[in-house]
């Protein structure tokens, strides 16, 4: 093995790696303030679950694009433009990273508003749309290289 492909390899799998450890980190910090809301508040359970589950698509991002680099470049290419792959994949695993945990924060405080009584449900889905363009921009970005 070449350390290009090396590198492609590692950054593609950090490209969903990354992604995949955001969206864990973001929906338990959601899914944390679910289990405490629903001690106040258990009427607005299925509310709680929505929100708990928003963070969860920046990993779904990273696998798309990791599957999408793999299957359509190839082997061939990829060991040949390993550096590249490397940059794209940490970028893009970052972005995901980044905003899957800021996401599941924004989540967070909306299901505690929610349980105190407030009626922030909608507010907080457009809240938490403002950090995923980034993990969408990211996903896009990657595509155009």
């Amino acid at each position: 093995m070449t350390l290009e492909l090396i590198l492609g390899y590692l950054g593609l799998g950090l490209m969903f790696s990354l992604a995949g450890v955001g969206s864990a980190i973001g929906t338990s910090n959601a899914g944390n303030a679910a289990e405490g809301a629903l001690k106040l508040n258990k009427e607005q359970s299925s509310k709680y679950m929505i929100l708990t589950g928003v963070p969860a698509t920046q990993g779904i991002y990273g696998f798309v694009a990791m599957f999408v680099w793999i299957s359509i470049r190839g082997a061939e290419w990829i060991a040949a433009n390993g550096l590249l792959c490397f940059g794209i994949g940490t970028c893009v695993g970052l972005a995901c990273l980044i905003s899957a945990i800021r996401q599941g924060q924004v989540c967070a405080n909306g299901i505690v508003g929610l349980s105190q009584g407030h009626d922030v449900f909608v507010n907080t889905l457009i809240y938490a749309a403002f950090p995923e363009f980034y993990a969408i921009l990211a996903l896009v970005v990657s595509f155009l290289v």
